[in-house]
């Protein structure tokens, strides 16, 4: 998997484009960069006996495309609060797209077993063709000479893309 700092590197990304020069509340940002560690929930499953490979294991059901479409729902109905009515529609559609980039990022990865976008539908995992971002540690595993090495892998392939698109957020308000 990405590191779950990276996920959120990301999302910043998706929402500074979405938002523009736009002052955006705090809970704006705070929920699209909760939203897109979320899919990593999964990981405790582990605790409770259930797989990686298993429907609601690792990269499963919580990075599936269904997964994302609900909660991205339920994230923006919660925010109507801080949004006009009218935002509703785009506001789910970042933060659906928010948590797809979790499992899209993912499928980039050089590990694991790939990803279940299709999930409950459709079982079989993902990886995309090319994958240059290395697999992080998981645990404390991450606080490592190869976590380290995750990290600038990632500064290159997530951090260096997502300013540009952060920027082109900005230029294109």
């Amino acid at each position: 998997m990405a590191t779950i700092l990276s996920h959120g590197v990301a999302a910043v990304a998706l929402g500074r484009l979405y938002a523009g020069r736009e002052k955006q509340p705090a809970a704006f940002w705070i929920t699209i960069i909760g939203l897109s560690m979320l899919p990593d929930v999964d990981v405790l499953g582990f605790r409770f006996g259930i797989h990686y490979a298993d429907l609601w294991g690792h990269r499963g059901m919580t990075h599936s495309l269904l997964f994302a479409v609900i909660v991205g729902t339920l994230a923006a109905w919660c925010m109507k609060r801080f949004i006009s009515p009218g935002d509703f529609f785009p506001l789910t559609l970042l933060f659906s797209l928010v948590i797809i980039s979790h499992g899209l990022l993912d499928a980039l990865t050089n590990g694991g077993l790939g990803v279940a976008f299709f999930a409950p539908f459709h079982a079989q995992r993902y990886f995309f063709p090319w994958r240059p971002i290395r697999v992080s540690p998981m645990g404390a595993a991450f606080f490592s000479a190869r976590g380290w090495l995750v990290l600038k892998n990632e500064m290159v392939w997530i951090w260096l893309p997502s300013a540009a698109v952060f920027l082109l957020g900005l230029l294109l308000a």
